[in-house]
């Protein structure tokens, strides 16, 4: 009998760890992704604006690189760009030219992503910091800034500044190489070259005066949303579109923030919800093992109350019980829980090689989290057992004393 009851309580506790150790698991694992990709976001540039040609949402900033506007769709122009310098508030203006180009290098070629913009605003535009060589000068041609993967990565022969590059059949010498970037706006297949010299490899349908992207650069980062409010009003304007349905996107850090924020709570919630339910089924597990208990103690029951133990004495030692089946389940799960955050990331990253964006997935296990889970297995636990307890102590002695 007692080697029974002991199986069974450690088979109840089992529902109780299976629970918590998924809603640990879970909530931590989604937390951590968040983490890791706001840390992304806010290497963007929380100052600057950038607004593409299309109806479609546009993501990442200068490093990542800029979609060729459609030719369903009116691209941008020196019309924007002239009616965007008369608006207070913002600091530049920096619009760019982009495409794809076959890049050589020792009889090795490679495509990559090419970015010609004002060549003097470069600096104050791009988010990942230089490794090595230079920024451009004011009026240069002919020279190139590459990110780490075009230098490291893709030729035999690592990069460096002063090397020779030819980019589609042209000539062009490498000024400086970008820091190594990951994930969103990662400027690692990059190549930054002035306006003129990216109009004059790339095969793009583009005019003089027409552009892939424009960039703007707000006076005060706070104020991002509200710039993008006057910067929509003043585009809708001037390309003659209307307001709810707009021709273009404006995209910035602080937009993809709040739109992945709201995404990721939604997501981990879903999935601390379906988690919760394994708990539930853990406190149903609990409600058996206490109602079983009640029948097996129902004479040490009447006999505690022959000798004057009351209703709520017996009520209590019934409560502590279902509430210390919670209080052990719960402290294993999360030790599992902990555990199982994460090694299932490193699961992940031995299967696919990388996280999210090519960066590796990270866990945040909060304090709150670990002390939330044990205190709800508590709870689960005693609610669970709370109707065999009640029951326990409503039974007569007489009764109970006569429980076979």
């Amino acid at each position: 009998m007692f080697l029974h009851s002991k199986l069974r309580s450690w088979l109840t506790i089992l529902g109780i760890v299976i629970g918590v150790t998924a809603v640990v698991a879970i909530v931590s694992i989604g937390q951590g992704m968040q983490a890791s990709v706001q840390s992304q976001i806010s290497g963007l540039g929380q100052d600057v604006l950038t607004i593409t040609a299309g109806g479609g949402r546009a993501i990442g900033g200068f490093d990542g690189g800029q979609a060729v506007a459609s030719s369903t769709v009116s691209p941008l122009s020196s019309r924007e760009v002239n009616a965007l310098k008369l608006v207070p508030g913002i600091l530049s203006i920096y619009p760019i030219v982009s495409g794809r180009a076959t890049v050589y290098y020792n009889a090795e070629s490679t495509s990559a992503s090419i970015t010609g913009a004002d060549t003097t605003l470069f600096s104050q535009y791009v988010t990942t910091s230089l490794a090595s060589g230079r920024y451009f000068s004011a009026g240069e041609s002919g020279e190139v800034i590459i990110g780490d993967r075009i230098a490291n990565s893709v030729f035999k022969e690592p990069l460096q500044t002063g090397y020779i590059l030819k980019i589609n059949g042209r000539p062009f010498q490498i000024a400086g190489i970008l820091s190594s970037s990951s994930g969103i706006g990662s400027s690692d297949n990059n190549i930054y070259m002035s306006e003129k010299d990216a109009r004059s490899i790339l095969n793009s349908s583009l005019s003089d005066s027409e552009y892939s992207s424009i960039e703007l650069k707000v006076a005060d980062a706070s104020q991002v949303s509200e710039m993008t409010n006057i910067t929509q009003a003043i585009l809708v304007n001037v390309r003659h579109t209307r307001a709810d349905k707009p021709d273009f996107s404006i995209s910035s850090a602080e937009a993809l923030a709040q739109r992945f924020d709201t995404l990721a709570s939604s997501v981990t919630l879903f999935l601390g919800v379906i988690a919760a339910i394994s708990l539930l089924v853990g406190g149903i597990g609990v409600a058996n093992t206490m109602f079983t208990s009640v029948l097996e103690k129902t004479r040490d029951i009447g006999v505690m109350k022959a000798i004057g133990a009351k209703n709520r004495d017996i009520l209590m030692i019934f409560l502590f019980n279902s509430g210390m089946l919670g209080l052990v389940g719960g402290l294993i799960g999360i030790f599992f829980g902990s555990l199982a955050s994460y090694a299932l990331p490193l699961l992940g990253i031995s299967i696919v090689g990388a996280g999210p964006g090519g960066r590796s997935v990270h866990t945040a296990i909060s304090l709150g989290l670990l002390i939330f889970s044990v205190a709800f297995s508590i709870i689960i636990g005693m609610a669970s057992g709370a109707i065999p307890a009640y029951r326990a102590s409503k039974l007569r002695p007489v009764e109970a004393l006569r429980y076979e």
